[in-house]
């Protein structure tokens, strides 16, 4: 999972929230939102529940803030960055790319937006918006930069960018499935030969072909 990001410094009180929804969003990733409890959080923090509830109120706020920050933290080192490049398939591209770094660093932990998504799937409420929509938000920004990469010329005219990313979408899950639950090999590779495969069926007959990149490098 990414480290917090910097920030100025916060009055007391915040910066002791923002430790708290820290302690809590690393709990989850190894036993999930329905796993934070008040109690939980205040004994992994060394306060008293009383002092954990006087700054979220309910169990729901918790989560919730939880669910919030790690979308923050996605967003910054997945979406952010991609903002940098060019429009078209350089944006695609390095989405999925840091997409991929970022599911890399929770293989051994997890990811909330699919726990959660299996958690909360049939209950309604609070937290399950929450959760429905930091994933919407996420789709919504993969969709348009596809668009957008069809507006350049760079996929063909007539793409569907809700196809395209719910087929991007399925290589993460798939990845997440085949590595933390069956443990097999070469998952990675075969999710990042999906994408090139993805591009290569939807791509502009004037586009100019493109691979992924390798791991840890950026694309160009």
């Amino acid at each position: 999972m990414a480290a917090p990001r910097k920030a100025p410094a916060l009055p007391k009180g915040q910066q002791t929230k923002a430790a708290i929804v820290d302690a809590a969003l690393r709990m989850a990733a190894q036993v999930g939102l329905e796993g934070l409890s008040i109690g939980a959080v205040a004994e992994a923090m060394g306060m008293s529940k009383s002092g954990v509830f006087a700054h979220f109120g309910s169990r729901d706020e918790l989560q919730i803030s939880v669910v919030r920050e790690y979308y923050a933290r996605f967003e910054h080192e997945v979406f952010e960055p991609a903002l940098q490049l060019p429009r078209g398939l350089p944006r695609v591209r390095a989405l999925f790319d840091h997409w991929m770094r970022y599911t890399g660093a929770e293989l051994d932990s997890g990811c909330i937006f699919i726990s959660g998504a299996v958690e909360f799937d049939d209950r309604p409420g609070p937290v399950r918006d929450a959760l429905a929509e930091a994933v919407g938000a996420w789709m919504e920004a993969m969709a348009r930069a596809v668009a957008q990469a069809s507006a350049e010329g760079h996929l063909q005219t007539e793409v569907d960018a809700q196809q395209v990313t719910f087929e991007i979408h399925a290589l993460i899950l798939a990845l997440h499935y085949e590595t933390r639950f069956l443990h097999l090999p070469g998952a990675v590779d075969r999710a990042r030969r999906g994408f090139d495969n993805i591009l290569a069926r939807y791509g502009s007959a004037a586009a100019v072909p493109v691979t992924s990149s390798p791991r840890g490098q950026r694309s160009r």
